[in-house]
């Protein structure tokens, strides 16, 4: 997807696209990039279309919906979903592992920064449910860390326009 697309997509469905695009995003499918989409939808605020503390409500409720599904996914299989993108891309076994291992040690303030590393941030849902971390303290950690990275991005497009497409992407 294309910035002029996904600001169409926006413009014409409003919160529901934006909702629905970050829900996606958060539950790390392919061609839905946060570098893109939220910084839009601060654009999107910015350009009075819809305000900066409804856009951040529903950004954090999407990704939190979405990263829920992905904790699920762990409890219920998430090893073994976990073995196979690691075997699709072996590179990122060593750094998917080595973030695992210190989420698991850190627990819930490992899961808020893990949640602000690219990559990681989606990812570390799973690993998550599979170390059957309590679900209180998953919600509680994963709104924080999603809260913080929306945040920025969002807040970025808001304040910084068009221009910030180019950083991020």
């Amino acid at each position: 997807m294309d910035y002029a697309a996904i600001l169409d997509v926006f413009t014409r469905y409003g919160a529901i696209a934006i909702f629905v695009l970050v829900f996606l995003e958060y539950m790390n499918l392919p061609g839905f990039p946060a570098g893109i989409i939220m910084p839009l939808a601060g654009i999107m605020a910015a350009g009075g279309n819809i305000s900066f503390p409804w856009v951040m409500v529903i950004t954090v409720s999407a990704g939190l919906l979405g990263s829920l599904v992905l904790y699920v996914l762990g409890l219920t299989g998430g090893r073994f979903f976990l073995e196979k993108y690691m075997n699709k891309f072996p590179k990122q076994r060593p750094t998917i592992e080595k973030y695992l291992a210190w989420v698991q040690e850190k627990g819930g303030m490992g899961l808020i920064a893990a949640k602000l590393i690219p990559m990681i941030r989606t990812l570390v849902s799973i690993p998550a449910g599979v170390f059957r971390m309590r679900l209180g303290q998953y919600v509680i950690c994963s709104t924080v860390g999603i809260f913080i990275w929306n945040l920025f991005f969002v807040g970025a497009g808001y304040f910084c326009g068009e221009q910030v497409l180019s950083w991020f992407a």
